[in-house]
């Protein structure tokens, strides 16, 4: 009877840990994958993460828009009215994207400070702002 207490015990015990390694793992991958959002402003004070990518968004200023004259790269600024990053984006940029337009950009900061977009997405009608560039520009 001893035994079989013993025995039930250790298979409690080693599903236990088995069941911690895994919630530690799926919590640990869960983190990596996360995308946070970052202001133009909080990129400069530091907040924004070095190697990993990231969203930024705010507003394009006007007259910042320099195309590559062969290609597809574009350089803009974006700005959150207190300030502003500058961003690379080698690719078709949506057909909403222009000065003065919200946007929301997927990407990361390299060694220079320049910010590299992997994606760029742009306000969809004349009244919608993303909730983050809306909460942004409101601080």
């Amino acid at each position: 009877m001893r035994r079989n207490r013993r025995n039930t015990a250790i298979k409690i015990c080693l599903g236990v840990a088995g069941l911690a390694v895994g919630l530690g793992l799926i919590l640990t991958a869960f983190e990596k994958n996360l995308m946070y959002f970052y202001s133009p402003s909080e990129i400069y004070q530091g907040e924004a993460p070095k190697g990993r990518p990231f969203r930024i968004g705010g507003l394009v200023v006007e007259k910042s828009i320099m195309r590559q004259p062969s290609g597809l790269g574009v350089w803009f600024t974006l700005t959150d009215l207190e300030r502003e990053q500058l961003v690379y984006y080698e690719g078709i940029l949506p057909d909403l994207f222009g000065e003065g337009q919200g946007i929301v950009a997927k990407g990361q900061i390299n060694d220079t400070g320049l910010f590299e977009a992997t994606e760029v997405l742009a306000k969809h009608d004349e009244n919608y702002m993303p909730p983050e560039v809306a909460d942004s520009l409101r601080k």
